[in-house]
């Protein structure tokens, strides 16, 4: 069992915890992916794997985890992509002329459907007085 023996203990596991933190082996992102692919190949074992290279399979597990994340978030990222601001204004310029360019043609077609109505009203009595005015 461990006994506290004051602020000498706390000094002391302070001065272990910064010497294994600082002893602590960083591993590179190319050694990351190595191992990873390595593991992904399925030629050895994770453990083997991880036996060879000194880290704990836990450790395998998490970089093969965020090799995979972001592999994902890399392909997602190829179809859906942020736009940028001037896209964005020309959109915006695009969807402004596109509705002003329905509204003229929307004013437009109701003008000549009047048109043609007022047309067909008028085309037979034009047609009447005309035959009678021949005679």
């Amino acid at each position: 069992m461990k006994q506290n023996s004051g602020p000498q203990t706390s000094a002391t596991e302070k001065t272990i915890k910064s010497i294994r933190r600082a002893t602590r082996k960083h591993h590179s992102a190319e050694d990351k992916i190595r191992v990873v692919l390595e593991g992904l190949r399925g030629e050895d074992s994770i453990a083997a794997i991880c036996r060879r290279e000194g880290i704990a399979e836990s450790l395998y597990y998490s970089w093969s985890k965020e090799f995979l994340e972001a592999g994902k978030k890399r392909l997602a990222g190829d179809t859906a992509r942020s736009a940028t601001s001037d896209e964005v204004k020309a959109l915006c310029k695009e969807s402004r002329d596109l509705k002003e360019a329905l509204a003229d043609l929307t004013l437009e077609n109701r003008l000549l459907k009047k048109c043609v109505l007022a047309w067909k009203v008028w085309t037979p009595k034009y047609i009447r007085v005309k035959a009678l005015v021949d005679r």
